[in-house]
């Protein structure tokens, strides 16, 4: 054999053994980066799912336990002073005792907060959102009290005491015009209670939960499988009491809140005429429009909640009009058309957030 032939072997050798060099080294090198990468992923902690009862109704919050502690007290303890507050089911509560004119009775923050975007959210809605409309809607019986009596004069007797410019705020004291205007909050304070835990749990450095009370929900990151949190809306057909049993369309949400109001479960037929529970502040009566079911997603449950009811008494066109002056507000409507078949409504962002229509 050649010299110039055994060199040129020799040379091939010695380029496929450092071609084998290079190659298992980069593999060395790539896992090692794999490896380092994985270990700087944060790792999630544990999620803890708490439930209860709270605001006449039922409470279901998950979080991730990055600080190991149960919150379960905490959260208890927070809604059993929320109560204390804003609930017209405890007549001990601060609500209750400026409804039965105690004198001696001050408004706290929690009060002042519910009360002053109750204020704005009236007049934004030209009043179809209104907190003086308890009377009205104890007399339908949708509230705690004496046997319902919505005879015509009876509601229209009620009616003098129902507008907002009825009641105001000098302090801490509220002032009402008539010792008949009655405060409910119902319609939005089951929204703040969402608030209020959820900004225990930023207070807390929790950066991933959902809060559900009542229906109303606010969530904040991610779940335990790394996803935007996804969230139910029922169907509104009567009979449909089971909350997820029977959906209308499934939403995600990214830090957003997100309140249903609807007619399909808190109603009453009399002489073959449906009365549901919402009603209007101008006439005392339910309101009758084709809209079933109202869902806004906004950036605070307090809001959302108060929108979602105020559109409930608008009806469909009303509320799109409406919707075109509120800036950071998307909605999900759910109405029947004139053959009573069901047909949705949403707005540009909620069309984003739609993850299934059924």
């Amino acid at each position: 054999m050649r010299m110039s032939e055994i060199k040129s072997k020799l040379r091939k050798s010695v380029l496929v053994q450092l071609s084998k060099f290079k190659f298992m080294k980069f593999i060395s090198v790539t896992l090692l980066v794999i490896v380092f990468l994985a270990a700087c992923q944060p790792k999630k902690s544990e999620y803890l799912k708490l439930s209860g009862f709270a605001q006449g109704s039922t409470y279901s919050i998950t979080y991730e336990n990055s600080n190991n502690e149960d919150y379960a007290s905490d959260i208890d303890s927070i809604l059993k002073a929320f109560d204390k507050s804003l609930s017209i089911y405890d007549s001990n509560s601060i609500i209750s005792r400026i409804n039965n004119d105690d004198p001696a009775v001050e408004a706290d923050d929690w009060f002042i907060d519910v009360f002053n975007k109750s204020v704005e959210i009236n007049s934004v809605s030209g009043g179809a959102f209104d907190i003086t409309v308890g009377p009205v809607v104890k007399a339908w019986g949708f509230a705690n009290g004496p046997v319902a009596k919505h005879d015509r004069a009876h509601i229209d007797s009620l009616l003098q005491f129902v507008g907002m410019d009825k009641v105001k705020l000098e302090g801490r004291k509220v002032v009402r015009k008539y010792p008949g205007v009655k405060i409910d909050v119902n319609a939005i304070a089951q929204g703040y209670s969402v608030d209020v835990v959820c900004d225990f749990f930023v207070k807390k450095g929790i950066k991933n939960y959902l809060v559900e009370i009542g229906g109303e929900v606010r969530g904040k990151g991610t779940n335990a499988k790394n996803k935007f949190w996804h969230i139910g809306i029922d169907k509104p057909s009567d009979g449909n009491m089971e909350p997820g049993k029977d959906l209308q369309a499934i939403i995600e949400i990214n830090n957003k809140a997100l309140a249903t109001s609807g007619n399909y479960r808190k109603f009453f037929v009399e002489n073959g005429i449906k009365y549901a529970h919402t009603i209007d502040p101008k006439n005392g009566f339910p309101a009758r429009n084709s809209l079933l079911s109202a869902t806004v997603v906004c950036d605070d449950c307090m809001t959302a909640d108060a929108y979602a009811t105020a559109f409930m008494v608008l009806g469909v066109e009303k509320s799109k009009d409406l919707l075109q002056k509120l800036p950071g507000i998307e909605v999900y409507l759910v109405y029947s058309n004139q053959q009573g078949e069901y047909e949705v409504f949403f707005s540009e962002g909620m069309k984003k957030m739609i993850v299934e229509q059924k």
